[in-house]
């Protein structure tokens, strides 16, 4: 499991071979079974992941008990509340596997360790977090300006492999619409 990890690093950054040595000396190996948590709302939240197998969703349970799920991660992923991990502060959402997922975890003070003494693993990770906060924007965008149509293609064209892995209500969820909608939509889609 952790040669996939490897893998991604030597596609996003040069290390030498005592880097290498070092960042997986502080690997933590993980492995979650279909439906089980990795964290849970009210949990601090004190690691920083990668998924090398498997699918996870991160959501909210409001005072009805509806789901409201914030983000999907798959294969060569990040994952993980980054609020609660940078206030340290109870987390507002639960993170669960949606199928079998195996994860490689650093300890966050272990991460920021290799950060400081791995400059090419510091720019690399600096480079994930300016993707992540574009990506966070074109979804904000995306859901204050498109239609629910809109949503959709735009949620399929982007991950591709998704709607074959993930349950429609989670992604009607994940959309903002209900599942009735969303079903609609990939009817009327379909046609065209």
């Amino acid at each position: 499991m952790y040669e996939i990890f490897q893998k991604y690093l030597e596609e996003k950054t040069e290390l030498t071979q005592a880097e290498s040595e070092r960042i997986q000396s502080f690997a933590i190996i993980k492995k979650l079974r279909k439906r089980q948590y990795l964290l849970q709302e009210g949990d601090v939240w004190k690691y920083d992941a990668f998924i090398t197998q498997g699918c996870v969703r991160t959501y909210t349970v409001d005072e009805k008990g509806s789901e409201h799920v914030n983000s999907f991660s798959i294969e060569n992923w990040w994952t993980g509340d980054r609020e609660s991990l940078m206030m340290q502060q109870p987390s507002r959402f639960n993170i669960d596997a949606i199928e079998d997922t195996e994860l490689v975890l650093f300890t966050h003070e272990n991460f920021e360790l290799l950060c400081k003494e791995i400059p090419a693993f510091n720019n690399m990770v600096n480079t994930i977090l300016q993707r992540s906060f574009i990506a966070a924007q074109n979804r904000i965008q995306a859901s204050l300006t498109l239609t629910a149509e809109e949503k959709y293609l735009n949620f399929v064209n982007k991950y591709p492999g998704f709607a074959s892995r993930i349950p429609q209500t989670m992604i009607a969820s994940y959309l903002g619409m209900t599942p009735e909608t969303l079903s609609r939509i990939r009817k009327q889609t379909a046609k065209k």
